[in-house]
């Protein structure tokens, strides 16, 4: 998986530890949890623009995944203080393209990247949808920041 060959629009990274129910026998954070950190990421970033996926559904929007793709580097153990980082390079049109990397303070190198993309949804029809004034209008206002 190969990210964009450009800075990003937006950036955030979330902090949190691995828990001992996500890992596996090995004493590794099992495969299938980092989706559910990525999520856990992608929602503080939409927070931190000052928005919210509750507002998002008020305004009648949906944001469904739509494909996912992980790269596992290296295993993040029980109890790590992960890095999750959040990047978008290209202002979202129908779909939200979101890049992902894990990092602990055990190594400078990532642990997983992720490319994750989104489809903007009407709520009540269920079609794909323009991303809406209110998620361009936050994100416009925050490019070139980064979010903590």
């Amino acid at each position: 998986m190969k990210f964009p060959d450009q800075n990003p629009l937006f950036d955030y990274t979330h902090i949190m530890r691995s828990r001992y129910g996500e890992t596996d026998k090995m004493g590794y954070v099992y495969y299938g949890v980092y989706l559910e950190y990525f999520e856990v990421a992608r929602t503080e970033m939409v927070r931190s623009m000052g928005l919210n996926y509750a507002k998002l559904e008020e305004n009648g929007v949906m944001l469904p995944v739509v494909s996912a793709e992980l790269d596992y580097k290296q295993p993040v153990y029980y109890d790590e203080k992960m890095y999750i980082s959040v990047s978008i390079y290209e202002e979202p049109t129908v779909r939200l393209h979101t890049y992902y990397r894990v990092k602990t303070d055990r190594t400078n190198k990532s642990h997983v990247n992720g490319h994750v993309v989104l489809a903007f949804m009407d709520r009540t029809h269920r079609k794909p949808i323009r991303a809406p004034r209110i998620f361009m209008d936050k994100l416009m206002e925050n490019i070139g920041t980064r979010g903590d």
